[in-house]
């Protein structure tokens, strides 16, 4: 694949359509998500400006990397940019099977020490911006970040534990499906997925979904509080970790 350099937050912003600039598709302040998965959110999508939480579950590889490319993939469909931060083992194969469009997804494998400044410069430029979260994250960081979200438009989601999130995320339970008595494969996982939040959200919900899965959802009401079709795509820009002043390295085909 070829490459292409480009220089400092400014010009990785040039790279898209700034998500704080009117949505071609009429403005919507709500980005499509999967049918299934509209009983989480309090706006049926994902509405700019929000802030919404992925847990990243124990063991990480509890089902929680799957819930996030279920819900990038309508809005990618619909047009929008997304990008993923500090996730190294996020594939583009993966992707391209939940219906992610690769040429409006953004990579930044490893941001390193710059990383509220590479989340920062992604937030002014990317409709949906995808972190992992620091074990040493501030508060104050945290506070800014979703700050900035609010005022461009952009949809924050970080992966991991963030506080004061509008709506966070868990898989708390999940079941594969696919071995017989000994021998078979692993096809599918049946996910239960948890929300909660503040105001709207402010009560707990929980949904079955199948990752990836047959737009099979059971709603279970909760009193208290306690996907996908194929789209390969031409392009893939990998983003490598630099500050605003550093270059950043976009690969892709020319």
């Amino acid at each position: 694949m070829a490459g292409r350099m480009v220089v400092g937050s400014a010009a990785l912003a040039e790279l898209v359509r700034p998500a704080s600039a009117p949505d071609p598709a009429g403005g919507h302040r709500v980005l499509p998500v999967r049918p299934e998965l509209t009983g989480l959110l309090p706006n049926r999508g994902l509405r700019r400006g929000s802030t919404i939480a992925v847990g990243a579950g124990q063991p990480r590889r509890s089902g929680a990397t799957s819930l996030i490319l279920a819900l990038l993939a309508e809005a990618s469909r619909a047009g929008s940019w997304c990008a993923v931060v500090g996730v190294p083992t996020f594939g583009a194969g993966a992707a391209a099977e939940a219906g992610i469009a690769l040429d409006r997804l953004a990579l930044v494998p490893n941001p390193g020490p710059e990383w509220p400044t590479v989340v920062a410069a992604l937030i002014d430029g990317v409709d949906v911006v995808v972190t992992a979260v620091p074990t040493t994250v501030s508060a104050s960081v945290a506070t800014r970040l979703a700050a900035r979200a609010r005022q461009r438009g952009s949809v924050l989601v970080p992966y991991g534990r963030w506080d004061g999130a509008d709506v966070t995320l868990q898989v708390v339970r999940g079941v594969w499906e696919g071995l017989g008595p000994g021998r078979g494969r692993l096809r599918r996982r049946e996910v239960t997925v948890l929300a909660r939040g503040r105001g709207a959200a402010a009560r707990p919900k929980e949904i079955k979904v199948w990752l990836p899965g047959d737009e099979l959802t059971r709603v279970i009401p909760r009193s208290t509080g306690a996907g996908v079709g194929r789209a390969a795509a031409p392009r893939l820009r990998v983003v490598a970790p630099a500050a605003a002043v550093r270059p950043l390295t976009v690969v892709g085909s020319a």
